[in-house]
């Protein structure tokens, strides 16, 4: 359990410390070239909608498989495993990507250069740049990235050590590349979104509970418990509706997707928000990274001292 909680440290300290690996080093960028040639192979749209999610799982299996099968085969040598360990959560995690993100959005709207703010913005949210409420889609973004980026994986690698991770992260890839409701993937994708949907249905619960211990306390659960439902997303739900609560900012609304409006749900509670939530938001979820690097801390430290009670 200590050894476990100092990776966590040490992991969480080293993506701080150097951020993403560059682009031609990162392990994702290599399994994304896998996903290419396995999608090639198995993707067929005109086939029968049994057939097409059949081939979705098989991809996600030869995908997946092997590289939890090795993380697994790692735990015969305890140097090499914590190493891969180390190694495999700085990989996964983001949180000092998701800052070198948003915190542009938040220096250019100080400025007053709300152009350079929209297009900082436009890189990070999927909505048109040309009628997005910056500090609301960057708030969003931050609250909901904060799951998939740090707290996801922080979860499964305390739960499960490397193959846990591994198995989050690989899962959490494939969700973001076949996980979409088009004709193109609406069933070879259809396992892949379910198989995020589980393994952030628990940390995604969790996360919006420490949002809400470390900001507005009964107005984040007040949120989360009567708005979260009213969200597509069944995990992205919780933590953005329970982070705007404990924010006290109003976010969501009507918004624009490649020049087709989607009435979306407005949640939370006060005002929309102003250039100053952003930096707010950035620093609930550093202050939750730390809550939970401190409650891992903890447990590890009792369980240690537990024999000799």
């Amino acid at each position: 359990m200590m050894s476990t909680a100092l990776l966590m440290l040490a992991g969480c300290g080293l993506d701080w410390l150097l951020g993403e690996p560059p682009l031609r080093w990162h392990p994702l960028v290599a399994f994304g070239r896998l996903v290419d040639r396995v999608e090639a192979l198995l993707l067929q749209p005109g086939r029968a909608r049994g057939r097409q999610r059949l081939a979705g799982v098989l991809g996600w299996l030869l995908l997946v498989g092997p590289f939890v099968l090795l993380a697994l085969l790692l735990m015969r040598w305890p140097v090499a495993y914590a190493l891969a360990s180390l190694l495999g959560l700085y990989w996964a995690l983001g949180h000092r990507s998701l800052h070198e993100h948003a915190q542009p959005v938040y220096v250019a709207l100080q400025q007053g250069n709300e152009a350079q703010a929209r297009d900082y913005a436009s890189r990070i949210v999927s909505r048109d740049a040309s009628t997005m409420n910056i500090e609301c889609s960057t708030i969003e973004s931050i609250l909901e990235n904060g799951l998939d980026a740090v707290f996801g994986a922080l979860f499964w690698f305390a739960l499960a050590g490397l193959p846990g991770v591994v198995l989050y992260r690989l899962a959490n890839t494939l969700d973001a590349r076949w996980g979409y409701r088009t004709d193109r993937y609406r069933y070879f994708g259809w396992a892949a979104a379910r198989i995020d949907d589980l393994l952030n249905w628990m940390p995604a619960r969790l996360t919006a509970l420490s949002y809400a211990l470390l900001g507005a306390t009964r107005s984040a659960l007040r949120c989360w418990w009567t708005q979260a439902s009213a969200l597509e997303s069944p995990n992205g739900g919780p933590v953005m509706t329970a982070g705007a609560g404990a924010l006290g900012v109003r976010l969501g609304g009507p918004t624009r997707y490649q020049g087709a409006w989607k009435d979306k749900p407005w949640f939370g509670v006060g005002l929309q928000p102003a250039a100053d939530d952003i930096d707010r938001a950035l620093k609930l979820v550093r202050d939750t990274v730390l809550l939970w690097l401190g409650i891992a801390l903890l447990l590890a430290g009792q369980d240690a001292w537990r024999p000799y009670a």
